[in-house]
Parts: structure tokens; sequence; C-alpha cells
């Protein structure tokens, strides 16, 4: 139940951060994807609702699956973050730190699996 709690509250908070600071993951798409701004909004409000969603018995699952899909959608944007070497200030600036951001995705798509099942 608190890893539930935890894992939405996340969500809902990075989603909104899409909005209160767009510009940081705007750098993160990717060159050749169009509309940058439109995909930080569309993945914004889908990580608002599946972290709502999780919130709920009949939306749990499917707002799991949602995220797990969103998680593994947006694993190039962090590729291309590593690789590109996207500027930031601070830690998230720092090439190992950008690296270290792809291995961490795997726990947090399991995390997100774990609430698919019943």
């Amino acid at each position: 139940m608190i890893g539930r709690l935890l894992l939405a509250a996340f969500f809902v908070v990075a989603g909104i951060l899409h909005f209160l600071f767009p510009e940081p993951y705007m750098r993160m798409v990717p060159p050749l994807l169009p509309w940058p701004m439109a995909i930080v909004w569309v993945s914004g409000v889908a990580e608002i609702l599946g972290g709502i969603g999780l919130l709920f018995s009949q939306s749990r699952r499917p707002a799991a699956w949602g995220l797990v899909l969103l998680l593994i959608a947006v694993f190039p944007a962090n590729i291309y973050m590593a690789v590109a070497h996207v500027h930031y200030a601070r830690l998230l600036g720092q090439n190992w730190a950008q690296w270290l951001r792809l291995p961490l995705q795997l726990p947090l798509i399991f995390w997100a699996w774990r609430y698919t099942r019943d």
C-alpha cells in the first residue's frame, strides 16, 4: 500500500513538473521528434493520470500498464540525454548522472509493473 502511494505521488509530482518547468523536459526530447512541447505536455498528463489511477482499485491495473508503457516510451529520451550529453545545471548535467538514469529506469518499470497484477 505504501509503495503504491509513493509511486502514485512520484508520478503525479513528476507530471506536474512537466507543466511548471517544461524547458528541461523539452531538452530531453530527441530533435528528430516534432513538437517537443506537445510531447512534454502529453507525457505530463499521462504521468498525472497514471499516478492518480494507481490510487483506485478499478483503475489500478490499466494505470500501472500505462505507466509501464510510458516508461518504455520515454526511455529513448533518456538515451538521447546521455549520448548527446544534454546540458543541465548541477547534478543532472553530469554525464555520469545522465548515464545512471538508464539502468534506474528498470526498477521504476518493475515497480509500476507490480501493480498490473491483482
